[in-house]
């Protein structure tokens, strides 16, 4: 029993997805779950011709503008690994949600679009994940269509990104002249044709690149280009070890094209060799590991509405340690009380599954009548919180106005509902009470308008709020005279934030060296918790 226990926990393998708008990342989410044999045919995301769109854009925003606004949870097996993806959205408008869907993951992929290369959002995904030392995969995607060189790619994602890069896997070709994939890892040559759409293709083991089986494969001029080509690759790059992956000092990079299903196999492959099983994590008293009998967990997202047909919230929980079982209570450490759940959910591409227990490394959706906020830990009656999961200052505000007063209940439960997924932050005036949201990206604001709208029937209007920053304020004494004074002065600026702490609304980056200067005890922050 206790062997396997460990050995569920070792088949684990949770990772993130990330990668700029429109690399590809859904496009590659959906061939993994292909191969998991999660799902039959793969609806291509932008294609307006098959009514499916992704299996993991499920929201009607998404399905109209092709992006993908929150994270979706998927899993799958694939040779005896049990798999669970995080599909995260790329468009910066939703960067918040993805940095907590980082604290969630053990390691990542990321995707970079051969013709576009490494781009802004990119590197801001990525920096995070270098701070936390989570180990990364790079996917360079659409080789078959023109873009960068191989080298010059790999030199981008080296200096953009600051990685220390080794290929497992070289094109042959690129663009129109694109003829395959050598696979470093496996040493084959995978061979790229236009119709395999669907099929996936056979593969060829060349061990030796002198070997002229090469050259009837893919001609002479090719097969020269590539043996120059992986011989300098040999030189400039180091060799591939798994414990400096681990580590998070050294990135694999494989290359193919997700919509031709090429080179997703082999990314695949490696991937669960490699990648690590679940891993520690720290709370506020000590490092919880994951094969510990006792089972804790943390929120890391809320989904409102998963099923429009039935108003439920879905509480998504990141095990970090033990198991989860089904109707057995657990300490909602926050509240103070043992809380049941009798259907946990677990995700197998669209479908949601009652699961009757869930190891470390998994993720549940819990059914949720308002008990959860993000961050919020579950145990088995040990007082401790996971830490890290901060929400990041706003750069849009506009107040928020009730369009329509017989509906002002729906309005104040939508808001409340939607603000606790963390899709926006509310701050309420300590002036006059009015509520203003405010977002990372103004793509937010129409989210949240139809949301309310379509899932509560309740209408809003917006209007601007003359403001730079959110900055959380915290005095070194609450009681002295400077905080309290303070208070008096900027009174038109503050506001509660939905867990009740102080926050300053500056209209400049003037007025908050100003007060800074003002009031050197009264600090000013731009995260509502440290990330570690």
């Amino acid at each position: 029993m206790i062997m396997s226990f460990k050995d569920e926990i070792l088949k684990r393998r949770t990772f993130g997805v990330i990668a700029h708008p429109d690399a590809g990342k859904t496009t590659l989410t959906e061939k993994l779950l292909l191969f998991g044999g999660a799902i039959q045919e793969a609806g291509a995301v932008k294609n307006n011709k098959i009514k499916k769109g992704a299996t993991s854009d499920f929201m009607e925003i998404e399905r109209q503008r092709g992006i993908s606004v929150a994270t979706s949870v998927l899993a799958f097996n694939y040779k005896d690994k049990k798999i669970n993806i995080l599909d995260t959205p790329g468009h910066k408008d939703f960067a918040e949600d993805t940095f907590r869907t980082l604290t969630a993951v053990d390691s990542v992929i990321v995707v970079i679009d051969v013709a576009k290369g490494v781009e802004e959002q990119t590197e801001k995904l990525v920096e995070v994940c270098r701070m936390r030392n989570i180990p990364m995969i790079v996917f360079i995607n659409k080789l078959d269509r023109e873009g960068k060189d191989a080298f010059d790619l790999l030199d981008e994602v080296e200096h953009k990104l600051q990685l220390k890069v080794v290929p497992l896997s070289y094109p042959i070709g690129m663009g129109y002249d694109f003829q395959g994939i050598y696979n470093i890892w496996e040493k084959n040559v995978n061979l790229f044709s236009e119709d395999s759409k669907k099929n996936i293709e056979d593969v060829i083991t060349i061990d030796d690149l002198a070997d002229e089986a090469l050259d009837k494969l893919i001609g002479t001029k090719a097969a020269e280009k590539l043996r120059e080509e992986l011989e300098l690759v040999s030189e400039v790059y180091p060799e591939f070890n798994r414990e400096d992956y681990i580590k998070g000092d050294l990135q694999p990079v494989f290359f193919g094209s997700a919509l031709n299903n090429f080179g997703v196999r082999e990314l695949l492959d490696c991937f669960i060799q490699i990648a690590p099983s679940p891993r520690a994590k720290d709370s506020d008293t000590r490092t919880v590991e994951p094969d510990e009998d006792k089972f804790s967990g943390f929120v890391f997202k809320i989904h409102a509405n998963m099923d429009p047909k039935h108003r439920d919230r879905l509480a998504f929980v990141k095990i970090v340690s033990g198991t989860f079982e089904r109707n057995k209570p657990y300490m909602h450490v926050r509240l103070g009380k043992n809380l049941k759940f009798s259907s946990p959910n677990a995700f197998f591409a669209e479908k949601k599954e009652i699961v009757d227990i869930s190891y470390a490394g998994d993720i549940v959706g819990l059914h949720d009548t308002g008990n959860f906020k993000i961050g919020d830990t579950l145990t088995e009656g040990e007082l401790m919180t996971f830490r890290g999961i901060p929400s990041f200052s706003p750069e849009h505000f506009r107040y928020i106005n009730n369009a329509d007063p017989m509906k002002s209940k729906q309005l104040e439960k939508g808001i409340d509902q939607l603000m606790d997924e963390g899709v926006a932050q509310l701050f309420t005036l300590e002036l006059n009470g009015r509520k203003i949201i405010g977002t990372v990206g103004a793509l937010q604001y129409e989210v949240i308008q139809y949301r309310l709208d379509h899932e509560y029937g309740a209408k809003c209007t917006y209007q601007n709020f003359p403001a730079f920053k959110a900055c959380w304020v915290r005095p070194d004494d609450p009681k002295n005279e400077e905080f309290a004074e303070f208070k008096r002065v900027k009174q038109k600026f503050l506001a509660k934030d939905k867990s009740g702490q102080l926050v300053f609304l500056a209209d400049s980056e003037f007025s908050i060296q100003m007060t800074q200067s003002k009031y050197p005890s009264v600090k000013l922050d731009y995260v509502s918790e440290r990330i570690l």
